[in-house]
């Protein structure tokens, strides 16, 4: 990597724009803030609609009894768990973020749901995935690729870490299908978001933070190119509550 091509490029944190070597940093001060009441916001920020989101992904990963699973920016560990369940005993489940704050709330929550033997934990940065390439039957990302500095490079990782035949899921927020549903999405979020997370976290900075990197993140085509890019094929996805969060998957052939 040619270190002073990175640090002179610049990218985007919400709505300015910073250099590619700040950005990892000032990510994790965001979820360091709020990694406490992650999921309570999530809750809150959704009116509970994650859960059918993550439930959904999950149906559609195809995986099954004794498979291997690559959670990448797991955070609390929603959809490790989900992925748990399926691959039973003879199955695994690698956790991994790059947050350490975010890692131990997900391994605290699974360890009380009883998940034990079959989880595995990591810091790693999803641009740099450190494991055996091909060895995975899937891997999936759920609301922490628009975190990334730099998407093509987290892809290019994750499709490495598959087998043939393996399949991607990414989970994400993306962009309402309709004008109409788009302006009160707006309203909603910039107006309530913020004004939410400092109520319940005192944080609000991060929560806008938050809801401007859901406007800069790629549209459902856009991002389904990108995964073609980096060598994915039979690329499609589905617009879940009217494109609010779109669900993407590819497969390694």
């Amino acid at each position: 990597m040619n270190t002073s091509q990175d640090d002179k490029r610049d990218t985007h944190f919400g709505f300015r724009r910073v250099g590619e070597t700040e950005k990892a940093s000032m990510v994790a001060d965001v979820f360091r803030s709020v990694a406490a009441r992650y999921d309570l916001m999530n809750d809150l920020m959704s009116l509970g609609s994650h859960r059918r989101w993550k439930d959904f992904a999950v149906g559609q990963s195809g995986i099954r009894e004794g498979h291997r699973v690559l959670d990448v920016a797991a955070g609390s560990g929603d959809l490790a768990r989900r992925f748990a369940q399926r691959v039973g005993s003879s199955g695994r489940v690698f956790v991994t973020d790059i947050n350490p704050a975010m890692l131990q709330q997900g391994r605290n929550r699974l360890l009380d749901a009883g998940f034990v033997a079959t989880i595995s934990y990591a810091i790693v940065d999803a641009e740099r995935l450190a494991f055996t390439p091909g060895y995975f039957d899937c891997v999936s990302i759920g609301f922490g690729l628009r975190n990334v500095t730099r998407i093509d490079r987290a892809l290019a990782s994750m499709f490495e870490m598959l087998r043939p035949g393996g399949r991607i899921i990414v989970l994400e927020f993306s962009h309402p299908t309709t004008k109409a549903l788009a302006s009160i999405y707006d309203a909603f979020s910039f107006a309530l978001i913020p004004r939410l997370g400092k109520v319940v976290t005192g944080d609000a900075d991060s929560y806008q933070y938050l809801v401007e990197s859901i406007r800069r993140h790629p549209d459902q085509a856009t991002l389904s190119s990108l995964m073609i890019e980096a060598g994915f094929e039979d690329v499609r996805y589905f617009n879940l509550s009217g494109g609010i969060v779109a669900l993407h998957i590819g497969f390694r052939y």
